[in-house]
């Protein structure tokens, strides 16, 4: 019983964040905390946007060094995305085909101080 408490406990640090977490960004985006910093989901047809700005403010974050990748589920398919830096503070990468309506893209990202995290963004 005693190890069941602490797996519980555990995965409760490790759940991504949920719909009801969500604040609007800057540009208009699903905005979610992850890994300290706040991260913006835009999509546009096949193209996946992350903008990053430090927490509860617009002021923009650096990329350089962010390694990151999405996991974009909806309807019967599965793709994962690198997204690679591109601009002051965006991190951005194509999917094979336009992303539907109702796709979750969860999001998993590395910052440059070595800080990682996931986030559930439901489109």
């Amino acid at each position: 019983m005693k190890y069941a408490l602490l797996i519980i406990a555990a995965l409760a640090f490790v759940t991504p964040a949920s719909a009801e977490d969500y604040e609007k960004g800057p540009n208009g985006g699903l905005m979610l905390d992850v890994a300290g910093v706040d991260a913006e989901l835009l999509t546009a047809g096949a193209t996946v946007t992350i903008n990053v700005f430090v927490p509860s403010t617009p002021k923009p974050v650096s990329t350089k060094d962010f390694t990151a990748a999405v996991l974009i589920t909806g309807g019967s398919g599965r793709e994962t995305v690198t997204l690679a830096p591109q601009g002051e503070n965006s991190l951005k990468g194509d999917a094979k085909a336009v992303i539907p309506a109702g796709a979750t893209i969860t999001l998993t990202i590395k910052t440059a101080e070595g800080k990682s995290g996931q986030a559930k963004f439901k489109k």
